[in-house]
């Protein structure tokens, strides 16, 4: 049987009807599958149903209000473009309004593990999908953490990026001015890759010319004083992986959270609530008869505030954004729960509105202060008579901070840190080849790192170059190329802005310089060089191969 083929059988043996409300027949899917070319050939994508396919019906989880597109979202047909082939539309909280994945007429999605308990929301149907492994990769969108909750619950990563990099085009508002089309995948390269090509698509915003690829050396991250919404065994949990991060480098810095709790309270108990209202608020006053009446007792309350109220509540969150991001000013991430509990469906049948509030309690400030996020899996908790719950956490960084929130959570949660950020896929980059003190973990490493640059790995020259040790402070080594004689050098890349490459550039020293350098594969990249006339003096240290190797000498040596 044909991996498409299994997908369809594991679909319908599964039971779970509630996850997908549209699939496409096998044997177009198995045509596109087999014809797919690009970065994302071989990936099964599964669509949220707020966000338009081209021929499939877009209900938002409320079939009275369906229509059918004519053509893709951007955000769609970014992926399709790059080799991804659209399997279905997923379930969701109706008009994306909830983080449990309870609130639709289509059923409840139940949590992938454990029956009776939540999948999370409102990008329910998506995040099962992934973690059902029905798809590779699956679109969810995000305005209070419906992009990140259902991640966490799940056990798979989730990518909220900067609100406006992903264009909202073709998909149905819910607070248009914070919404964000997010991507969930199994693991952090597969996410980012999607990522990649998702945002190279039609963006609702431009990006700066000076981004930031990856965090500093020693990345310090902000954890809340105080975890609300946790009991002892989800606390240490989260404790862990505080100190995993401390482990893996990272510098802890301990937050007051009252300006971000305040934020998350105002995006359904405020006056910005409004904006749902102005999203679908009309076809809800229609009474129409498949609407969820928590949803639509929501959506209704937004036409009782003015606009008035509802700048006032603006200029609050304005207000708290500037505090909040002046505890973190010196901080490269805030690292927090990505949920704070996994419910049971009794539980928000019981309580719908307070449940659903508790679970936004570390993501309903993001979109509001302008934050990008990823949330990975880190760990389980053992609920003892409840059974085994996934736990998660969610790396937040400032707005166009994407590749730095994706360095950490490759340091700390991935496997290694050299993979390319997805947004260097999408942004003006330049490669830096470096030979002496910016080497990774070498003295002048950190004048890269603190441009945000991300180290890219390791690399050799073509054999056309000599090596010199110069006497400088510290000590560095200067590359000459001169053809006859030469040999292979080992060296390292460095990925960065070119706004960030011309700081640098106007910060170097006498006699270094930058000019083309020729890899061993015969292409050329920008890196160091020195002038002929710094080298009349010095060493000539070729036969090592290098500057570690040289250094490790010298060091064994006792010179």
């Amino acid at each position: 049987m044909t991996r498409i083929g299994d997908i369809y059988t594991a679909i319908a043996r599964s039971g779970r009807d509630g996850v997908f409300l549209t699939l496409r027949p096998q044997a177009q899917v198995q045509r596109e599958f087999d014809a797919a070319t690009g970065p994302l050939a071989g990936l099964v994508l599964a669509v949220k149903d707020n966000v338009d396919v081209a021929g499939l019906p877009t209900t938002a989880a409320c079939p009275d209000y369906a229509y059918t597109p004519e053509s893709d979202a951007p955000a769609v047909s970014a992926l399709r473009s790059a080799g991804a082939v659209v399997i279905g539309k997923t379930n969701l909280d109706q008009f994306a309004t909830g983080l449990v994945g309870t609130r639709s007429p289509y059923g409840a999605v139940r949590d992938s593990r454990r029956d009776d308990y939540i999948s999370g929301g409102s990008s329910s149907g998506s995040a099962v999908a992934v973690a059902l492994g029905f798809a590779d990769i699956a679109i969810g969108t995000d305005t209070a953490g419906s992009g990140r909750v259902p991640a966490g619950l799940q056990g798979i990563v989730g990518i909220k990026a900067t609100v406006g990099v992903v264009g909202t085009r073709g998909v149905v508002p819910a607070c248009e001015s914070y919404d964000c089309v997010t991507i969930f995948a199994r693991d952090l390269d597969t996410a980012s890759t999607a990522m990649a090509a998702m945002a190279a698509g039609a963006p609702d915003r431009e990006w700066p010319s000076d981004v930031r690829l990856a965090a500093r050396t020693t990345p310090v991250l902000a954890v809340p004083v105080e975890l609300p919404g946790l009991n002892t065994l989800w606390r240490n949990a989260f404790e862990s992986a505080v100190d995993r991060a401390r482990s893996a480098g990272a510098q802890i810095k301990r937050i007051p959270f009252d300006d971000f709790l305040a934020a998350a309270r105002l995006l359904y108990d405020g006056a910005l609530v409004a904006e749902r209202f102005a999203a679908v608020g009309e076809f809800v006053s229609g009474g129409a008869v498949s609407l969820d009446p928590t949803v639509a007792r929501i959506i209704k309350g937004g036409k009782d505030f003015s606009a008035v109220e509802l700048l006032a509540d603006r200029r609050r969150v304005a207000a708290l954004r500037t505090a909040a991001m002046g505890l973190i000013a010196d901080c490269d991430a805030l690292l927090v729960p990505t949920a704070p509990t996994h419910p049971r469906l009794d539980e928000v049948a019981a309580d719908p509105v307070g449940v659903n509030s508790l679970m936004g309690t570390y993501t309903n400030f993001c979109n509001l202060f302008d934050l990008c996020a990823i949330s990975v899996p880190a760990g389980v908790v053992d609920e003892d008579d409840r059974g085994t719950a996934q736990f998660g956490v969610t790396l937040l960084g400032r707005a166009f901070h994407d590749g730095v929130v994706e360095d950490i959570a490759r340091r700390i949660f991935g496997a290694g840190s050299s993979a390319e950020p997805w947004v260097g896929g999408v942004v003006d980059t330049v490669r830096l080849a470096v030979f002496g003190a910016h080497l990774r973990g070498q003295p002048l490493a950190h004048q890269l790192t603190d441009l945000g640059a991300h180290w890219a790995g390791p690399m050799r020259t073509a054999a056309s170059y000599r090596l010199s040790s110069l006497d400088t402070t510290p000590a560095k080594p200067g590359l000459v190329r001169v053809g006859d004689g030469g040999a292979s050098i080992i060296g390292e890349e460095w990925l960065l802005s070119p706004a960030a490459l011309g700081r640098f550039l106007a910060a170097l020293p006498a006699p270094m310089m930058l000019g083309n350098v020729e890899r061993a594969d015969g292409s050329w990249v920008t890196g160091f060089g020195c002038s002929a006339d710094a080298l009349v003096d010095a060493e000539d240290i070729t036969a090592f191969g290098g500057w570690v190797a040289f250094r490790s000498a010298a060091v064994a040596a006792g010179s």
